[in-house]
């Protein structure tokens, strides 16, 4: 059998293994892809810690995957050819029955097939995937560029449009980083009044060239009085897992206004509710969205993650450097040398 070259995880709580496999067979309603570019996402971090159901060891990580078919199987043929250039991110579900899958809600859906997760991802040269996981990648982008737009791209795209906000709204973007840089280049080209909002003055020239109307540091202490003089933030996307910094943006929020977390973060959220009462304001999460709608928006209005390129061979490096923060803006893993 032929091989490949994967990185995995034996068991949780370990570190990156770089191991030769066989390449899979892909079942009848499956497709075998030839992995070009994955992303590396946050969302990764669960097959490391090992504290999410339907985890089997070893497994290879990954949600953020462009490739081309190689070999489709008997149903999956029918909807699939090879030499098509597709998607892989987190598949909600394929039963198709009810609005988890429609939604993409991996979370709640039982039938959930959680790329990277429940079953092997794309730090490999190839992988099988579900016909009814993949997506058409759009000719403008590379795969290099569309591969974080299939998880980061798709959560904070999903969190605007769904957000409520109108146009000419002051939308406010929280954080400067992988999500965070294409969140203020949605907002702007969604129509909202965008700022963004980060720590110190160094970003500054870079929100604004991203399509951000204004900059706010936080450090100063005073973000909340900030947007308030500019009206106050009808929505606020926190992109930043701090606790802290979100606690202290509700302030700044106008009447009816609300504050979307999309990323995780492990501390606790304190709020007076006097802060949501008096304002009629709300807290709430996103994970997720419609692959297609942030592909094709994406396309249509120039939409780009600016990233940082690794070889297979030094997922440890890429991984931590997203994992601390220090990447930019998005690692992606380049698969066999080949710069897609």
């Amino acid at each position: 059998m032929a091989k490949m070259k994967a990185a995995e995880i034996s068991k949780p709580g370990a570190r990156f293994q770089l191991v030769e496999r066989e390449i899979p067979e892909p079942k009848e309603n499956e497709v075998l892809i030839r992995v070009e570019a994955c992303g590396i996402c946050h969302g990764d971090a669960l097959a490391i810690a090992g504290n999410y159901p339907g985890l089997n060891y070893p497994i290879i990580p990954g949600h953020e995957v462009v490739g081309m078919i190689e070999r489709a199987g008997t149903k999956a043929e029918r909807f699939w050819q090879p030499g098509q250039r597709v998607g892989v991110g987190w598949h909600g579900g394929h039963c198709g029955q009810c609005a988890n899958c429609r939604a993409g809600s991996f979370w709640t859906c039982e039938q959930a097939i959680i790329t990277g997760i429940s079953t092997d991802g794309g730090y490999a040269e190839y992988m099988t995937a579900r016909s009814e996981a993949l997506f058409y990648i759009p000719e403008k982008f590379q795969s290099k560029e569309a591969a974080p737009l299939l998880c980061a791209g798709n959560t904070v795209f999903g969190a605007l449009k769904n957000s409520g906000a109108k146009g000419g709204d002051l939308v406010a973007v929280a954080g400067i980083g992988g999500l965070g840089h294409l969140a203020i280049q949605y907002a702007r080209k969604l129509g909202f009044q965008t700022v963004a909002l980060s720590r110190g003055r160094e970003k500054k020239g870079l929100a604004l060239e991203l399509g951000a109307h204004f900059y706010v540091d936080i450090s100063t202490g005073q973000a909340a009085s900030e947007l308030q003089k500019l009206g106050g933030a009808q929505v606020i996307i926190c992109t930043a897992p701090n606790s802290k910094l979100i606690s202290s943006l509700i302030p700044g929020l106008a009447r009816g206004g609300k504050i979307i977390i999309v990323s995780f973060s492990e501390g606790v959220i304190e709020i007076p509710h006097s802060q949501l009462l008096g304002g009629m304001n709300s807290i709430s999460g996103w994970v997720g969205g419609r692959v297609e709608e942030a592909l094709h928006f994406s396309a249509l209005n120039n939409v780009k993650p600016m990233i940082e390129e690794f070889p297979l061979e030094k997922v440890d490096e890429a991984f931590s450097k997203m994992m601390e923060s220090t990447v930019h803006f998005r690692s992606v893993l380049i698969m066999g040398g080949r710069h897609t």
